[in-house]
């Protein structure tokens, strides 16, 4: 079973990390029933936040027997220090515990630093002579605060989106992690859907000795496949090495990785689903895709204002109101000749 050190951190984990960010679509009893499942496994990182609904109250119901065998980070989006110390004081509360062994800036807009006049930085800085933060860390769906953020030496971890369909700046991102000695959580592991062979994705991250993978979880066949994969590791060549390259190929760099930060859209376009559907449709077909429902979610961006609201919040600089034309031009095809 394969470990990874998170850098000057000193933590050493399974090298399978769990998102606990699915965990808040499932009942308390099922979320339990696969925490406990992951544990018994080797599984002993934990990710969730403040902003997944009930997800830190069932890791809490799940661990609070075991704390001090698992690690556990958490997230606030707080752009206060009162607001930072309400989410820290609920996320104990939830977790059942006294300290966190991380806790991260939820994508913030800027990366804190001491001075920058948000006194977030000062605020965690305190709660980690308090005792109940043990470790500092950052997440970032946009590249360039993730660079500062290693740049600043400021962090301990950091988490961003990484996968086989990475580009090459994302990729020295990664590089300078280890440079810096930072701990590297990778999420967005199958790219938010699109990636849909879990051994391919797996296999692309044993290299990466720094990086520890977060597999987002809500189905106990999920967790068996990447349990699988402790025991008989998949090989990035053969038919793996096929997939990856085929993949590639077929994705582009504008495609929308469904973080959902663009959203509220003025008129009501589920914009993370649609932006993408296209593919998704193609690489994961699904009679879902094509109820009446689905039909009706599509029908929205025909009520676009290309405001530009959605772009300007995107981490990845899409044309979003582009990228929903050409999805919703494409569904209709689909629909047409019911193929895909």
């Amino acid at each position: 079973m394969r470990t990874v050190t998170l850098g000057k951190t000193g933590i050493t984990v399974n090298k399978n990390g769990f998102g606990a960010l699915p965990i808040q679509r499932i009942s308390e009893e099922e979320a339990v029933k696969l925490l406990h499942k992951a544990y018994d496994h080797g599984i002993n990182f934990y990710d969730t936040a403040r902003f997944y609904t009930d997800s830190e109250k069932k890791l809490g119901k799940a661990f609070s027997d075991r704390r001090d065998s698992i690690y556990i980070a958490s997230k606030t989006m707080a752009e206060t220090p009162e607001k930072f110390w309400e989410d820290l004081e609920t996320t104990l509360s939830n977790l059942k515990t006294d300290y966190l062994d991380i806790y991260q800036f939820h994508n913030p807009a800027f990366c804190p630093k001491p001075g920058d006049g948000s006194g977030l930085y000062e605020a965690m800085l305190e709660a980690k002579e308090q005792g109940k933060v043990r470790h500092i860390g950052i997440t970032n769906h946009r590249i360039a605060v993730a660079e500062e953020a290693v740049k600043c030496g400021l962090y301990e971890t950091l988490q961003y989106p990484f996968s086989y369909l990475s580009i090459d700046r994302e990729l020295a991102l990664v590089e300078a992690c280890k440079e810096a000695n930072i701990g590297f959580l990778a999420m967005k592991g199958l790219a938010g859907g699109l990636i849909n062979n879990s051994a391919a994705a797996y296999a692309y991250m044993l290299p990466y000795q720094h990086v520890l993978p977060l597999w987002g979880v809500q189905r106990e066949w999920e967790l068996d496949e990447f349990l699988s994969y402790q025991e008989n590791e998949p090989v990035l060549e053969g038919e793996i090495k096929e997939v990856v390259e085929k993949d590639l190929k077929e994705l582009q760099d504008d495609f929308c990785r469904g973080c959902g930060y663009c959203q509220p859209c003025p008129v009501g376009i589920e914009i993370f689903n649609c932006a993408r559907m296209s593919l998704m449709i193609r690489r994961a077909p699904s009679q879902a895709q094509l109820t009446e429902g689905m039909q009706a979610k599509m029908k929205m961006i025909e009520k676009c204002l290309h405001c530009g609201k959605c772009s300007a919040k995107c981490p990845y600089g899409l044309d979003t109101p582009a990228l929903l034309e050409k999805n919703y031009q494409d569904y209709q095809e689909i629909l047409a000749g019911k193929a895909y």
